[in-house]
């Protein structure tokens, strides 16, 4: 059986719009485990630390909390952040609009889409995440200055990581 991105995209939608606190499914060649309870673990996953979740100031977490997929053989962990400035209140926060590998630059080699300091419109490409070779392509959203990056190259992130901080305009 073949997994493909729209069936991950579904069971997380199936699973957010649901009343399950845990959705476990195991496949040959694919584990995916979701949760509501931020600190659980995939059966069977060593013990990582607990991941890290956070907000803008004044910002409300996810009701739903955080869903993770979990690789055969990987324990989940929260991705590290790249830089330590100072979140202010009125920048914008730009999460991962799904579960995947984060990366900086189109290609291996390239300059990033965007570094810190440099203005953005809502149109900018500012990072793709890959998951199952299935690239996508994460826009600004909004018109300002990008303040902080928040996830190193290639790291894992999760659906709804934070993974820049813009200034609006």
């Amino acid at each position: 059986m073949t997994i493909k991105p729209q069936d991950i995209e579904a069971l997380i939608a199936l699973f957010e719009t649901s009343e399950w606190d845990e959705l476990h499914l195991k496949i040959p060649d694919f584990e995916i485990f979701l949760s509501s309870d931020p600190l659980a673990r995939a059966p069977g996953s060593a013990a990582a630390a607990a991941p890290v979740v956070t907000t803008a100031p004044g910002a409300a977490p996810s009701a739903a909390g955080p869903a993770s997929a979990v690789p055969p053989g990987v324990s989940p962990a929260a991705p590290p952040a790249v830089s330590s400035v100072a979140v202010q209140p009125h920048w914008i926060a730009v999460k991962a609009p799904n579960l995947g590998t984060f990366y900086r630059a189109p290609k291996p080699g390239s300059p990033a889409f965007v570094e810190v300091g440099q203005a953005v419109t809502p149109e900018t490409e500012i990072c793709l995440i890959e998951v199952m070779k299935l690239f996508t392509t994460v826009k600004a959203g909004v018109a300002g200055m990008v303040r902080q990056v928040c996830v190193e190259d290639a790291v894992m992130v999760e659906f709804g990581d934070t993974l820049f901080y813009i200034e609006p305009a």
